[in-house]
Order: structure tokens, then C-alpha cells, then sequence
């Protein structure tokens, strides 16, 4: 019977699985880079996060992960994000069978014992189910995943039976032509029978010009011992490629994210622009939001139902409320309310939290802040370690000085208060609620609720100042045009600050 999984059943429940061992020893000289292949990022991720997610999503009883090269910084991040995963070290990189072989000890699991491989991102949990279940339903004692592809130039060929079962694995160097023929090649992704894999280890030989323990030879054992070895061809062959260099990891980068820009489509999220829009692999995103051309949704990001962001938006861990809009910005860390309006060009950096309906307009920098429900910062501002009261409105060119070169302090602005434009609150400061700051004020007093504050100095006019000192220049000739007298020098004019306006702020 042939083990396509198109025509094979399926049993109601995978078999329960003794355990995974993800392979993430090798060097990746290829990568050139200080970083460990298996740490570089896809999809916001790194590589081996992708392996991990996939091969845990099948429950098995324990989840280990080979290390090698680089092993510190590898551990490292298994320690602080996966602590399930149990860790085993490959000393030296001899193979992948020195590597399964390392991974199981002296342990001889009882059940199904998958392999597979931290640089192989697209690989799902539903294409390694297929795998363990035909496993299981086949009664095999090796069963290997496959794919069929165009050029199988470099790769294993599946030589099978006439009953569709594996007879070997022959390596591209070794096959003759009508083997090069075949376009079903080894993905090196295994279920073993966990008593036949740990018997058939100790006979792998490193004869072979690397001097390594490969994991193809236990098929070669099986085969021999007359055992059963079955094939999976995956449903989609990309799956099954791994990542050796940086050519490789944005092709892989550019197939997974169509993966999850096509499953955010099904779900009801409408994309503009698939092409240029980039979601990493946790992003979540509910029915009914729209994603306009050239965003990008970073990891830890979710956005509900109604909301827009987009177009050229970068979110990096932000949360965005329902009916929200983001326009071209850059947001970090940020919680955006519901109804709330960003942008265009704002930059929403860590700690910042917009209220419901509330508007953070062009050129606005927030750090650290809250703006309350309904208030605005429409453009211009800089707003630092501050509160903004409900109802408020912050004008053009405000800005929240937090920093006294040593230490960062608040600002506290009420609700429905008015701070007019061109003004600088130096914290820390409290401007109670409804009350107003004259635009162009520096204020470095707390104003009281209610309270008009005005910081700023008196304006003083001078008479004919320009037809004396720019005599003969257009400005001189558009002053007297207009009817502009030489007044005696020295005579000038005051204009008192009005103490009943706030005049010139923006809204």
C-alpha cells in the first residue's frame, strides 16, 4: 500500500509520542555570524523557536533539544524561554546519529521517538502528525518524511518497494541515473520505533569519508534486520527545507510569511497588500481589521476588531483596541485604546498607553505616558514620563521636559485642561484639572485647577526699527508701502501679556 498521506487514513488519534529530539548542535559556518544558526530570527523568532513550537504542539512526554556549537548562548536561551525542553550535549559534531544518540543515552524510550531539526522553520505540527500517525497505522519500524521536488539535485532519493515501502536511501554521489531519476528525496525528519532506534545506534559506523554517525544508516539497519521502514511525502514540500545560509533564511522568511499573511486572510483580516505587509509568527489579529500596504506586525502584537494600521506602520509588541487607527508610525510596547487615532509619522515608544478616542497626531514622540480618554496631542509635541488627563488638549510644539541630566521626573496635566502651543512643562509639574497654560509659557510652577498660568516675558515694539536699520532692502520698501513712519528713536511700544487668553494654542 503506498504511504501518501493523501490516500492513506488517518486514526482517529495520534499515537502518544515518547519523546522529540530536535537536532541543534551543527556549526552553520555558513551563516557567518558570531550567532548560533538555530538563534537567527524568522518571522520574529528565532529558527529553533519555530522547531520547538511545532514539535511540542504533539504533546510528547519529553521535548529535548541536542546543543553543540555555541552551546552557551544557545542554553541560554533554552533556559529563559523553554525550560521544559531538556538539554543534551553533543560535545563534538560527529553526525546525526552521534547527536540522537546523545540525546537518548542510555534510555531506551518506549513508544514513538521523533527526530527533527532546529534550522527547519516552516515544518507544522499537522505535517508531523501525518508522519507519526501513518508511523503508528503502518506498524513501521522507521517511517521518513519526504518530498517531491523539481530538482533533487544534492539531495537522498527514496528508493521503494513495490508495496511502497523504503528499500534504502541512496545519497545523490552514489545513485546511479535511474536513481537520479527519482524525485522523492529525504527530508531527514524520522519517527522510529523508540526499542529499534535505540538498538540500531550503537551499530552505526563512521565509515565514510566525514568520519560521522549518520542517521540514515539505521534505515540501512531496519532494511537489514527485515523490518518495515515506511515514507510521508509532506504536503507541501517547503516544509521540509531547512536553513544552511542567509540566502536560504529570508527565501524561508518570505515563504512563512505568506503562510501567515494567507491564514490571517481566511481568518477575516483584510490585507491590502500581501507583498509588503509582514506579520511575525505570534501576532494575533482578530476578524474585520485592516492592514494597509507596507505594515509590519512584530512579535507580541494583537490588534481587534474594527482597527486599521497601516499604511508603512511598524508594531512591535503593541495592542491595539478596537476601531483604532495607526498611520505611518512607529510603536513599541505601546497599548493604543479603542477608537484612539496615531499619526501619521508618531512614534509611540515603550510604556505608552492612549486612551479610548483619544489622538496622538504627526510628529509627536510619547514615551512612558498615558493620554487619556478623549484627549489630544494633535502634532509637534514630545510627551515623557507624563499623564494627560481625560478631555485634555496639548498643542503644537509642547513639550514635557522630564530630564534634569540625572534623574527623569513627571508631568501631571488634568483633565480637560488646555496647554497652548509652544510651551514647556518642567517636571516635575502638575497643571490641574480645566485649568490653562498661555502658549509660549515655560512652566516651572504647578498650576492650580481652574487657574490661568502664564510663563513668559513681555513683548516689546520698536518704531521704524526696520526703515532705520534695513533702510533700502524689500522690507523696507513693503514697510513703507504700508505706511510705516520713522519714529523718533528710542520711543517704543509695550504689549502686555493679555492675562484673560491663552491665545495661540492649537487643537
Amino acid at each position: 500500500m503506498p504511504d501518501d498521506p493523501s490516500t492513506a487514513g488517518s486514526p482517529t488519534r495520534t499515537p502518544a509520542i515518547a519523546a522529540v529530539v530536535v537536532l541543534a548542535a551543527g556549526a552553520g559556518t555558513r551563516m557567518r555570524s558570531e550567532l548560533p544558526k538555530v538563534l537567527h530570527p524568522i518571522a520574529g523568532r528565532p529558527l529553533l523557536w519555530h522547531a520547538l513550537t511545532a514539535a511540542g504542539a504533539l504533546g510528547p512526554r519529553e521535548l529535548v533539544a541536542v546543543v553543540g556549537h555555541g552551546r552557551e548562548q544557545v542554553a541560554a536561551y533554552l533556559d529563559a524561554h523553554h525550560p521544559e525542553v531538556r538539554q543534551a550535549v553533543q560535545d563534538r559534531q560527529l553526525g546525526t546519529g552521534h547527536a540522537v544518540a546523545a540525546a537518548l543515552g542510555d534510555t531506551v524510550p518506549d513508544g514513538v521517538v521523533l527526530v527533527t531539526y532546529g534550522d527547519v522553520p516552516l515544518l507544522t505540527p499537522e505535517t508531523l502528525r501525518l508522519l507519526v500517525d501513518a508511523h503508528a497505522e503502518q506498524h513501521n519500524a522507521v517511517t521518513v518524511l519526504t518530498a517531491r521536488v523539481p530538482d533533487p539535485s544534492g539531495y537522498g532519493r527514496i528508493v521503494r518497494d513495490a508495496g511502497g515501502g523504503v528499500r534504502a536511501i541512496v545519497e545523490h554521489r552514489d545513485a546511479d541515473e535511474s536513481q537520479r531519476a527519482i524525485d522523492e528525496i529525504n527530508s531527514g525528519v524520522y519517527a522510529f520505533d523508540g526499542a529499534v532506534l535505540a538498538g540500531a545506534l550503537p551499530r552505526l559506523t563512521a565509515g565514510n569519508a566525514a568520519g560521522e554517525r549518520y542517521l540514515t544508516d539505521v534505515v540501512s539497519v531496519a532494511v537489514d534486520d527485515g523490518r518495515r521502514v515506511g515514507a510521508v511525502i509532506a504536503p507541501d514540500p517547503t516544509e521540509t527545507e531547512g536553513v544552511n545560509d542567509r540566502v536560504q533564511l529570508a527565501a524561508l522568511a518570505r515563504r512563512l510569511n505568506d503562510r501567515l499573511v494567507r491564514q490571517a486572510q481566511l481568518a477575516g483580516v483584510t490585507v491590502l497588500d500581501p507583498a509588503t505587509t509582514w506579520l511575525h509568527a505570534d501576532v494575533r489579529l482578530e476578524p474585520d481589521t485592516t492592514l494597509l500596504p507596507g505594515t509590519s506586525l512584530e512579535a507580541g502584537t494583537t490588534v481587534a476588531t474594527g482597527a486599521t494600521v497601516g499604511p508603512d506602520s511598524t508594531l512591535s509588541a503593541c495592542r491595539v483596541g478596537e476601531g483604532a487607527t495607526v498611520t505611518r508610525s512607529h510603536c513599541i510596547e505601546a497599548e493604543i485604546g479603542p477608537g484612539a487615532t496615531v499619526g501619521p509619522w508618531t512614534y509611540l515608544r515603550p510604556g505608552s498607553v492612549l486612551g479610548a478616542d483619544s489622538k496622538v497626531g504627526a510628529f509627536v514622540e510619547v514615551k512612558k505616558s498615558t493620554v487619556g480618554a478623549g484627549a489630544k496631542v494633535p502634532h509637534l509635541s514630545y510627551v515623557g514620563d507624563a499623564e494627560i488627563g481625560p478631555g485634555s488638549n496639548i498643542g503644537a510644539g509642547v513639550i514635557t521636559a522630564n530630564y534634569d541630566g540625572v534623574a527623569k521626573h513627571r508631568t501631571v496635566v488634568g483633565s480637560e485642561a488646555f496647554v497652548g502651543t509652544d510651551s514647556t512643562l518642567v517636571a516635575p509639574v502638575t497643571i490641574g484639572d480645566g485649568a490653562y497654560v498661555a502658549a509660549g509659557s515655560t512652566v516651572t510652577d504647578d498650576v492650580a485647577a481652574g487657574d490661568l498660568g502664564i510663563a513668559r516675558g513681555r513683548q516689546a515694539g520698536i518704531p521704524g526699527w526696520v526703515l532705520r536699520k534695513r533702510a533700502g532692502t524689500a522690507a523696507d520698501r513693503a514697510a513703507r508701502r504700508a505706511g510705516a513712519t520713522d519714529d523718533p528713536p528710542g520711543e517704543h511700544r509695550d504689549t502686555a501679556d493679555r492675562p484673560d487668553s491663552a491665545e495661540g494654542a492649537c487643537s
